[in-house]
């Protein structure tokens, strides 16, 4: 009886090993995981703000312009006058839009009410370049501190004309040392890449911008550049020197990285009727826009004009009025 009943319990042991065997063998592979599908690459961020202009703006306002095999946006708008008295075409800086709030869009929309029809173009960024933590740059402050280059807004004497221009610093003047700004080197492994492919592009743009401005024949053509803008302006105008833009204006200009021409080599250099606006409240501002104005004048050029403005950080609206009155103004007094 003992033997009969181990045999059953072998038995029913070696049913179930047969049966777990069978199920694990019939059991199918598991399969390799699939190969992650590529993302398609974001779009820069001058990219998403002109989609956005374009899609906020009236359709009026905004062209689409090509360059090569590139789409991108520019803003325009005509000058409220039955006879214009030509076309701006403005450059905005690293990280800015076309209708950024500080200087470019105040200025586009403002020069149309005084007879200049206004082309903002948009530009690309470099493939280093990292946004700023805020919104917009701030202009820091800096109390007490004397300015290298007086600001005829600050003199209590000096009126405005008809024009509404104060009078400006021309290429004149009294010998003053300025202290270097102090930089530190720059990291080459986080330098953005300012090579060949940028500069085409951006001249690219600049390009179809003035091809676009010469349909509309409005007689004068002016480059404003605005940060690093006014560098792009004033190097396309130092390579390809085309005759119908006669004048340049540059809104507190920056050197980009990874160039190697300074402003006060490429500026002087260039002999075009020049307006240079710097807000004064900053050393390494006023060190450069001092070595603009030296070289200036060691080559007596005919024609260039240097404007320190006093930055109104609590008083935005003012500010932005005050630069666009001295804008206009320089325009009006040339010939």
């Amino acid at each position: 009886m003992f033997r009969h009943h181990r045999l059953r319990i072998c038995l029913c042991v070696l049913a179930i090993a047969s049966t777990d065997l069978g199920a694990s063998e019939a059991e199918p592979a598991p399969e390799a995981p699939a190969a992650p599908a590529e993302r398609p690459a974001l779009p820069s961020r001058s990219e998403t703000m002109a989609a956005e202009l374009a899609r906020q703006l009236p359709s009026t306002e905004v062209l689409r312009l090509q360059a090569s095999d590139e789409a991108f946006v520019a803003l325009w708008l005509p000058a409220n006058v039955a006879e214009p008295k030509g076309l701006v075409i403005l450059l905005p800086g690293e990280g800015e839009s076309a209708d950024w709030s500080r200087g470019i869009g105040p200025l586009r929309r403002g020069l149309p009410d005084y007879g200049w029809h206004t082309l903002s173009v948009s530009l690309p960024d470099s493939s280093g370049f990292l946004p700023p933590a805020t919104p917009e740059p701030e202009l820091s402050t800096e109390a007490d501190e004397p300015s290298e280059t007086p600001a005829a807004d600050n003199d209590p004497q000096a009126t405005p004309n008809e024009a509404g221009y104060l009078p400006e610093e021309t290429a004149t003047a009294p010998d003053e040392s300025t202290s270097e700004a102090v930089q530190a080197e720059p990291d080459p492994s986080t330098e953005p890449d300012v090579g060949p492919q940028l500069v085409e592009r951006i001249d690219g743009r600049i390009d179809a911008a003035l091809a676009h401005a010469r349909t509309l024949q409005p007689g004068l053509i002016v480059l404003l550049g605005q940060g690093t803008g006014g560098y792009w302006a004033a190097r396309y105008l130092q390579q390809l020197a085309p005759e119908d833009v006669r004048h340049l204006l540059l809104i507190q200009p920056r050197q980009p990285e990874g160039q190697d021409e300074s402003l006060a080599q490429l500026v002087p250099a260039l002999k075009l009727a020049t307006g240079d606006f710097f807000y004064q409240n900053g050393i390494a501002a006023r060190a450069e826009s001092r070595a603009r104005l030296n070289a200036s004048r060691r080559i007596q050029h005919p024609a260039y004009h240097q404007v320190g403005l006093p930055a109104l950080i609590d008083d935005r609206e003012s500010e932005q009025q005050q630069l666009l009155r001295r804008v206009r103004g320089w325009l009006d007094k040339q010939p």
